[in-house]
C-alpha cells in the first residue's frame, strides 16, 4: 500500500501563478523584497516587480512572441530575474533559464531543445547567446541584453527594455487567466534536470505544480513553528542560489513574493561576501546546499563573521550527513532540517517540518497532497525499515520531459508515479535517503549527466569509446572518465589534451576534476549499453588506492 502524508490535505488552487502570488483585489505592497546585496538602494517591491513584468509581458506581445513560446535567460543572478520569470511565465509563454557556465555547445542543446524563440542574455554572455542562437537557427535579432541597468549594444544585440512599452500601457496589461484544467495543462517553466538516466532533459512543471510546491513547503515550514505565515516573527533571506534553477525560483523569487519576505540577491557567490551579507543586514534564513554546509564548517573566514542572525538553515539539493548538519547547528546556534526534492517534483516532497529538532539525518516526512512507494528492482513494495527506489504522487510532480515522449514513459507512469532513482529508508513516516539509482553524478549539488560527458568525449578524434562516473574524493564527488583510445593514438594522446578538450565544450562543474584513466576497453552488455556498476566499482577501487585525494590539476 503507498505511504501517505500524515499530514491533511491542503485546498491548493488552480489558477494562473501571478493570480496566486498577486490576488485580484489585493495592492501589491511597496515594501523592498528583491534587494541588490552590494547595492541595497537598488531593488524591487511588489509593486514595482508587476509594473515591470507586465511591460515586458505586452512588449514579447508586440514582438509577436505567443503563448506557450519559450523564452530563455542566460545570465548571472541580478534583481531583475524575477522580472523576467514572472512576466514570461504570467503571460503564458514559458520561462526556460541556462546556467550562465555553459559553453556554446551547451547553449545550443537548450536552445534547440526547448526551441526557444527570444533570449535575454547578460551583456557578459552575448557572445556565446548570439553564436548559439545562429547555431541553433534562430533568426537573427531574438538576442536581447538582459541586466539590471541599462545597457549599449553588444554583438549587435539590443538592451531588453527596448522592448518595453510604456509604465501607463504595462500598467493597464491583464494576465490572462487560467481554468482550472488550463492551470493544470499549461506549462510554466522547463528546467533542466538530467532525470535518472541519459542526456540532460527539460522538465516541464505547470501552473498548478508551482503553486501546490509552494503552498505544501509553506504549509511544512511553520509546521511545529509556535506561529504560522501570518505572525511569524522577522524573516531576511539570502539569495544566492542560481536563478536558472528550481531551488532558487521557488524561494527567491515566488515564495518571497508571497511571504513578503526580503531578499539580498547575490549576483555572484563568493564565501567571504555571502558572510559579510549575513552579518550586514542580519540575514535570519538561508535555503542551501551541502557544499555550504561544509564551507560553514571548514573554512577558516567562518570564525570572522557574526552570523548569529540566522535562526533556520534548510538543506537539501544533495543528502546531508547528520554529523555536519548537527556540527554546523551547534556552531551557529541556529534549527537546522533538511528535505527531499529534485526538479521533477517542482522542488520538494519531503521536508523536515520547521520547528522540529532533528539530530537524525533525515530528510523529514513527506508533504501534505503527496504518496510514495519504496520498490525493489522487482517493482515490489519493499518491507518497512528497507532500503527501496522511491516513487512519488503529489500535484507537484511535473506533467512530464519537454518533447521527450520515451523518457516520460520511462519516469512518469499513466497513473502519475515518479520513478525518482533515489533510494530510501522509511520508519515511522521519517525517511532517510540512503543510495542513488539514477547515474547522474552531483558536483556541489548540480547535476551532471554522464551521458553527456560521454557525448563530449567522443567527440574528440582520438578517443574510440569512453564512461564517466562519479569519484569520491575529499567528501565530495567528481567526474572521471574511463578512456579507450583508437589505437594509432595510443601512447600519444595525453590526459592534459583530454582536458583541454572539455575545457572548450563543457561548463567549470562538468570538467573531469576525478581524472582521466586510460583503458582496454569499457565493459558493456551484448545492447551495447555501458555497465554502470563494472565502472562504478571501479571508481571506488581506484578512490582507495588514491587515499580520498583529488589528482593533481593538469591544466
Amino acid at each position: 500500500m503507498p505511504l501517505k502524508s500524515p499530514f491533511p490535505d491542503l485546498d491548493i488552487p488552480k489558477c494562473n501563478l501571478l493570480e496566486y502570488l498577486f490576488p485580484n483585489g489585493e495592492a501589491p505592497s511597496d515594501t523592498p523584497i528583491w534587494i541588490d546585496a552590494k547595492s541595497p538602494k537598488d531593488h524591487l517591491t511588489a509593486r514595482t516587480l508587476l509594473q515591470w513584468s507586465k511591460r515586458l509581458a505586452l512588449g514579447l506581445d508586440q514582438l509577436g512572441s505567443k503563448p506557450g513560446d519559450v523564452v530563455m535567460i542566460y545570465t548571472p543572478n541580478h534583481i531583475f530575474v524575477p522580472v523576467a520569470y514572472l512576466g514570461i511565465v504570467g503571460s503564458k509563454r514559458i520561462f526556460s533559464g541556462a546556467n550562465p557556465g555553459y559553453t556554446v555547445s551547451e547553449m545550443v542543446h537548450q536552445v534547440s531543445n526547448t526551441q526557444a524563440q527570444i533570449i535575454l542574455a547578460h551583456p557578459t554572455l552575448a557572445k556565446t547567446a548570439v553564436t548559439a542562437a545562429r547555431k541553433a537557427g534562430l533568426p537573427d535579432g531574438r538576442v536581447y541584453l538582459f541586466s539590471d541597468v541599462p545597457c549599449t549594444s553588444v554583438e549587435g544585440c539590443r538592451d531588453w527594455r527596448e522592448l518595453l512599452p510604456s509604465p501607463q500601457d504595462g500598467n493597464a496589461y491583464q494576465y490572462p487567466q487560467l481554468s482550472e484544467k488550463e492551470a493544470t495543462t499549461t506549462t510554466a517553466t522547463v528546467n533542466y534536470s538530467s532525470g535518472t538516466t541519459g542526456l540532460p532533459k527539460g522538465v516541464e512543471v505547470s501552473h498548478h505544480n508551482l503553486v501546490a510546491n509552494l503552498e505544501q513547503t509553506i504549509y511544512m515550514r511553520y509546521l511545529k513553528k509556535p506561529w504560522d505565515r501570518y505572525t511569524r516573527p522577522r524573516e531576511v533571506w539570502l539569495g544566492f542560489l542560481p536563478l536558472y534553477h528550481a531551488y532558487g525560483q521557488l524561494y527567491t523569487i515566488a515564495m518571497a513574493q508571497k511571504l513578503q519576505v526580503p531578499v539580498y540577491i547575490m549576483k555572484q557567490f563568493q564565501y567571504e561576501e555571502f558572510l559579510r551579507v549575513i552579518q550586514t543586514y542580519r540575514v535570519t534564513h538561508l535555503q542551501v546546499a551541502p557544499p555550504i554546509m561544509v564551507m560553514l564548517s571548514k573554512r577558516a573566514e567562518t570564525a570572522k563573521y557574526d552570523l548569529s542572525s540566522v535562526t533556520d538553515v534548510l538543506c537539501g539539493a544533495a543528502p546531508l550527513s547528520k554529523e555536519l548538519q548537527n556540527e554546523i547547528s551547534k556552531k551557529i546556534g541556529c534549527e537546522i532540517v533538511q528535505g527531499w526534492g529534485m526538479t521533477e517534483v517542482t522542488c520538494g516532497a519531503i521536508h523536515v517540518p520547521g520547528g522540529t529538532i532533528d539530530d537524525s539525518g533525515s530528510v523529514g516526512q513527506l508533504d501534505p497532497n503527496c504518496e510514495c512507494m519504496l520498490l525493489d528492482d522487482d517493482f515490489n513494495e519493499v518491507p518497512l525499515g528497507q532500503p527501496g527506489e522511491l516513487y512519488v504522487r503529489g500535484p507537484n510532480v511535473c506533467i512530464g520531459y519537454w518533447r521527450n515522449p520515451h523518457a516520460t514513459k520511462e519516469s512518469l507512469s499513466p497513473d502519475g508515479w515518479l520513478r525518482t532513482g533515489d533510494v530510501a529508508v522509511v520508519k515511522d513516516g521519517w525517511f532517510w535517503i540512503v543510495d542513488r539509482k539514477k547515474e547522474l553524478i552531483k558536483v556541489n549539488a548540480l547535476q551532471v549527466a554522464p551521458a553527456e560527458l560521454e557525448a563530449v568525449l567522443l567527440e574528440f578524434d582520438p578517443i574510440a569509446d569512453a564512461a564517466a562516473v562519479g569519484i569520491t574524493l575529499e567528501g565530495d564527488e567528481w567526474p572521471r572518465a574511463y578512456v579507450h583510445l583508437k589505437d594509432e593514438h595510443k601512447g600519444k594522446t595525453t590526459e592534459e589534451d583530454i582536458h583541454r578538450h572539455m575545457k572548450e565544450k563543457v561548463a567549470k562543474h562538468k570538467q573531469l576534476v576525478g581524472g582521466v584513466v586510460f583503458v582496454d576497453e569499457i565493459p558493456k552488455l551484448q545492447s551495447g549499453k555501458i555497465m554502470r556498476k563494472v565502472v562504478k566499482d571501479w571508481a571506488k577501487r581506484d578512490a582507495e588506492t588514491m587515499g580520498g585525494k583529488k589528482p593533481k590539476a593538469k591544466l
